[in-house]
């Protein structure tokens, strides 16, 4: 039978605390394993486990040291020192930036972690279960909401920066206005420039067209239509 109230001192809670830690850290690293992401089973399971153990370290401290106690302290380390090892795992390629769902898993496990280090398991199971269901159902939402989004972001590579006014031309009398444009020096050898927009169409208008009037200039070396 399981004890009323898992934030009392005892043996067999300290054993439950460790492993609902290990379980839920290891069911938000399998599902993160299985799509072949940066931080998996193992290293999620062990920040996790970690976690909890500065709770449990922080309440034992609390009980046996009560004038060095303070139970904000660790917890406020981990929470930003966590930080550091998503980094590790964030991948800025040329148009897109990948691994920052995998960096806040791994900070949310922590998080996970500490609330069931201190004894909060219901907090920790329900965002477990929150988290994971976020993580395969939004995307979804996410893709609905972009099919039929009006708004596009473009990434163009130009041989000189005075060819961008030739395709601002063509995509204005395709009726497409440019909401915002950013642009920077490319050091790559397709060309000159890189141009970031975010246009709006106002008309039903597939990425296939809008590509099609990006690439009528010659001058245009490399399109991404997203």
């Amino acid at each position: 039978m399981l004890p009323a109230n898992f934030s009392e001192w005892t043996i067999q809670n300290l054993i439950i605390r460790v492993v609902v830690s290990m379980v839920l850290g290891g069911v938000i690293g399998l599902d993160r394993g299985m799509k072949h992401r940066g931080a998996g089973t193992k290293t999620i399971t062990v920040v996790c486990l970690a976690s909890t153990l500065v709770m449990l370290t922080e309440q034992y401290i609390q009980i046996n040291f009560p004038e060095l106690a303070n139970m904000n302290r660790l917890a406020a380390q981990v929470i930003s020192g966590v930080g550091f090892i998503g980094v590790g795992t964030i991948i800025i390629s040329k148009h897109r930036v990948r691994g920052l769902t995998t960096a806040a898993t791994l900070w949310a496990s922590a998080c996970v972690g500490l609330a069931v280090g201190i004894g909060f398991i219901e907090g920790g199971v329900l965002i477990t279960a929150v988290m994971l269901i976020s993580l395969h159902v939004l995307p979804f939402v996410e893709k609905f909401a972009t099919r039929h989004s009006r708004y596009c972001n473009v990434f163009l590579d130009l041989e000189k920066s005075r060819d961008l006014h030739a395709v601002i031309q063509d995509l204005k009398e395709a009726g497409i206005t440019i909401d915002s444009m950013d642009m920077s020096e490319n050091r790559g050898a397709e060309g000159d420039i890189s141009v970031h927009l975010v246009l709006y169409v106002k008309k039903a208008m597939g990425r296939t067209e809008i590509y099609d009037i990006l690439t009528k200039s010659d001058k245009v070396t490399s399109v991404d239509v997203l």
